[in-house]
């Protein structure tokens, strides 16, 4: 098995990295590890071309790059059995407006209201103030579409740690 914090602290990298994004719908974090060939087939796969060579050439997604429309394309393409049934949640993620985000400095921009298919993003208008973004996290999807198109990269979606809490 490849313990990756292990790894890093043994390469003096930055092991306060948050955990990389796996792709939808995979079993666990430590299974995943333990049976990802790194073949790269789901890179291959993936229509959005999101999913890279993460550290220790395991398969991650980057959301900078665009959004994951679930085509399930990954899964189909592992010959691993790594994965839930399709029809369970993609993943567990959590996702938040950080403060450098245009609309908290005042600057009018709704880019990532406009690229949200679920429109899980609303802006609330304020008297004397610019309208300001909220998640609705009962219809975020997660699925990225406005970490790309945001000028400020002020979205930030990671991996729900077990145990603790995010809303």
């Amino acid at each position: 098995m490849v313990d990756l914090s292990r790894r890093n602290f043994m390469r003096a990298k930055h092991v306060s990295k948050p955990p990389a994004i796996r792709l939808p719908w995979i079993v666990d974090e430590k299974l995943f590890t333990q049976g990802c060939t790194q073949c790269g087939d789901c890179l291959d796969a993936c229509e959005e071309h999101i999913i890279i060579k993460g550290d220790g050439g395991f398969p991650e997604i980057n959301f900078y790059a665009g959004e994951c429309t679930f085509c399930q394309q990954c899964v189909k393409a592992c010959k691993e059995p790594l994965f839930k049934l399709l029809d369970a949640v993609p993943w567990q993620l959590t996702i938040e407006i950080e403060a450098s985000c245009l609309a908290k400095k005042q600057v009018h921009c709704q880019v990532c209201q406009d690229s949200c298919e679920p429109q899980a993003i609303k802006f609330n208008y304020f008297h004397g103030s610019v309208p300001q973004p909220e998640i609705a996290l009962a219809d975020c999807t997660r699925c990225g579409a406005c970490v790309a198109v945001c000028p400020e990269s002020a979205i930030k979606i990671s991996t729900v740690l077990p145990g603790v809490s995010h809303e």
